[in-house]
């Protein structure tokens, strides 16, 4: 957490509270809110009903408060065997969520703590535990993954009844769920990563093939790219597996504006510049042109910012050099850009050479190339990176790659509960199917030379071995006298290209995949919580107004919520509800929403007639809600409207344009993918207010 940036001043453990929680459940007895259970598990499970039948009440659900008293001190006293008594709420016997069917709070087990030791027999229940803890560490919101959307019927009945807020003066602790979000090609159970790690297919938990903290650490992703890759999958109710290649582009985008180039060779090829006769040295940049900064400034390795023009290296240019086997072919396929017999190509930022002669070992393949450099009037098709042989300093890199081959190799994850044993129990078999989509070439070590400028370097610098990837060194193996790089991440998605040769066709067939997913999906997901027959009224009205599913079910379960909606009149409800159900949800909770419905029905009209963009609104929404002011009068009084008018748009574009030279030239050469990067640049200089599809007509046109 601290390399994340946050930090934890201290860890809480609920054993600290284990005296006042006692004291709480004490409370509940006196209250006749909780009971001394004496009846068997399996009967007590019996007890509880059914999804069509209500519960029974055992023979002891109404024993007196001083019984129930006397029965929980001698529980604690250790009077009794496990499993003889437990103390249980008294709630509903008779709820549709069987979460709140007089749920167990407390049980006996004679155990040793490993905190507590010996200290107590009896112990409380997750449910009862988590709330009380929250509340006494004066948490907020109390953020669950999915699987606890029941057990905020009870998180939420003992806040009413052990801290309400009229009684304490303070806003009670609330339970808030989000969806889980897992990545492609990767596993996140524990189980199944400690098998990787004990068969030996990783070398630890900080290997940097593997999906946890200390692996990215290790492997050089940064935090701020961590940060960037949440930030941009958010966070929602909804269960999710993230394309990998969200998170491999955040920390390209970060490390692009922080890893000066340099160059290495990883798989090197000997090359002998035959008329060179002595040793040149090279000023070289860290940074191409293109790269720039709001300050002007870009970093050194050391991580100091200088003016770009002063960023620059010493290279040694030798009469022997290595560049990387693949940069030479002697039966080049078509297309080929790079060096062939007879042929020349551009040693960055040295010239241009021509090989002349090819020397082979006996299986036929090249050995050493011996080549020209040319004149500055000589003219190549391509552009190689290149080292000094005699002068590059040793190195080994570690090709790091996708841990699996397919991205969703663990299919069948356990749904998780939090009364029974965990994830980690180790008495249940783990499936090991996945293993067969391990990634044989996960991991590639090659040796190389790496250009002696590094060797002067923080250890913690980051590079971009051009046309490589972005390394940085080993923390763990790499040493001033035996180098080790590991690859952080590729230049580009190599993956989208395997899998398109991979799958001819495939995306004629993307729509029947996209289908069969959503199919298996649908098959597989869990059961909802059943709903009431007046929730049922209710969410049945709300779809028949055109409210999605996912709304209708949860403003029909939130009364609060619903309330709300339904001060629309009606109107609109289709367009309202997704606003309501994820912006406003938790401020009409607790009571300090200052955003009325009307309101909002100004702004969501503001966004369906493309006035305003839904991520301006979303920005609107949240300063409304903080200083009670309209939201549409943020907007007319920050001038957040979106830009449509022409002449505004082409002075915006062509100050782009003006500014970004090189790129127009790339994209009039040919390069039409820069229509992105163009766009982008428009919205930022228009503050995300220009019309996309006018930009769009607009650049098409301007740039010809």
């Amino acid at each position: 957490m601290k390399w994340l940036g946050w930090d934890t001043s201290r860890l809480f453990y609920a054993s600290d509270y284990y005296e006042q929680l006692h004291d709480f459940a004490v409370q509940l007895i006196r209250k006749g809110l909780a009971y001394v259970e004496s009846v068997s598990g399996e009967e007590m499970a019996r007890l509880r009903g059914t999804v069509e039948q209500p519960g029974t009440p055992s023979p002891y659900r109404n024993r007196s408060v001083e019984e129930n008293l006397d029965l929980f001190r001698r529980m604690r006293a250790g009077e009794f065997k496990n499993g003889e008594h437990a103390l249980r709420a008294k709630i509903d016997l008779a709820h549709p969520n069987f979460k709140l069917r007089d749920p167990v709070l407390y049980r006996i087990l004679h155990a040793s703590h490993y905190r507590t030791g010996n200290t107590w027999c009896i112990y409380p229940m997750y449910d009862f535990a988590h709330p009380i803890s929250d509340a006494l560490e004066g948490i907020t919101h109390s953020m669950c993954s999915l699987e606890f959307i029941d057990n905020r019927a009870i998180y939420d009945w003992l806040m009413d009844n052990l801290f309400p807020d009229k009684e304490t003066g303070k806003t009670a602790p609330r339970q808030y769920e989000f969806g889980r979000r897992s990545m492609e090609y990767t596993v996140v159970s524990k189980r199944k990563l400690r098998r990787l790690v004990r068969e030996g297919v990783v070398k630890g938990w900080d290997d940097p093939r593997m999906p946890t903290i200390s692996a990215m650490r290790r492997r050089g992703v940064t935090p701020e790219s961590v940060r960037a890759f949440a930030s941009q999958i958010g966070v929602s109710r909804t269960n999710r597996t993230v394309d990998l290649a969200l998170f491999e582009n955040a920390v390209r985008e970060d490390l692009n504006l922080r890893a000066p180039r340099v160059m290495a060779v990883t798989r090197p090829l000997k090359v002998v510049i035959q008329n060179l006769e002595a040793e040149r040295t090279l000023s070289l940049p860290y940074w191409p042109q293109e790269v720039s900064s709001a300050d002007g400034k870009v970093p050194l390795p050391t991580g100091e910012r200088v003016a770009a023009e002063k960023a620059v290296r010493e290279v040694p240019l030798t009469r022997e050099l290595v560049i990387e086997h693949e940069d030479f072919s002697a039966n080049p396929p078509k297309g080929f850009k790079r060096l062939t017999p007879g042929g020349t190509v551009r040693l960055r930022g040295a010239g241009i050479i021509r090989c002349d002669e090819v020397i082979t070992a006996t299986n036929g393949e090249p050995m050493e190339l011996r080549v020209t450099l040319l004149g500055e009037d000589a003219k190549a098709g391509g552009v190689i990176h290149w080292v000094s042989a005699t002068r590059g300093v040793s190195a080994e890199f570690r090709l790091v790659d996708r841990l699996f081959t397919v991205p969703e190799p663990d299919s069948e994850a356990q749904q998780f509960d939090p009364e029974q044993p965990g994830h980690e129990d180790e008495a249940q078999p783990v499936n090991t199917d996945f293993m067969r989509f391990v990634n044989p070439n996960s991991l590639v070590v090659t040796r190389g030379l790496v250009e002696p400028s590094v060797a002067k370097d923080p250890a913690e610098a980051r590079y971009q071995f051009e046309r490589a990837g972005y390394f940085w060194r080993d923390p763990v193996d790499s040493r001033d006298d035996a180098l080790v790089f590991n690859r952080i991440i590729t230049l580009k998605d190599t993956w989208e290209k395997k899998d398109e040769a991979a799958e001819p066709g495939k995306a004629a067939r993307a729509d029947k995949k996209k289908a069969d997913k959503a199919a298996q999906a649908l098959a597989e997901a869990p059961v909802r919580p059943v709903l009431s027959s007046e929730q049922e009224t209710t969410a049945s009205r709300l779809r028949q107004q055109g409210v999605t599913e996912n709304d209708a079910f949860m403003l029909a379960r939130e009364p609060q919520l619903a309330a709300y909606l339904e001060g629309a009149g009606g109107k609109r409800l289709a367009e309202l509800a997704p606003w309501v159900v994820n912006d406003l949800a938790t401020p009409i909770r607790e009571g300090t929403n200052r955003v009325s419905v009307e309101a909002l029905a100004s702004l969501v009209t503001l966004v369906a007639e493309g006035s305003i963009s839904a991520r301006i609104a979303k920005d609107v929404l949240a300063e409304a809600q903080a200083s009670g002011e309209a939201p549409a009068s943020i907007v007319e009084r920050k001038g957040l409207r979106v830009v449509s008018d022409e002449g505004q748009l082409r002075a915006a574009i062509q100050g782009v344009l003006d500014a970004n030279p090189a790129k127009v030239a790339e994209y009039r050469g040919g390069k039409k993918g820069l229509t992105g990067f163009f766009t982008g640049q428009v919205m930022r200089a228009t503050n995300g207010q220009a019309d996309p599809k006018a930009v769009a007509r607009l650049l098409s046109e301007m740039l010809g």
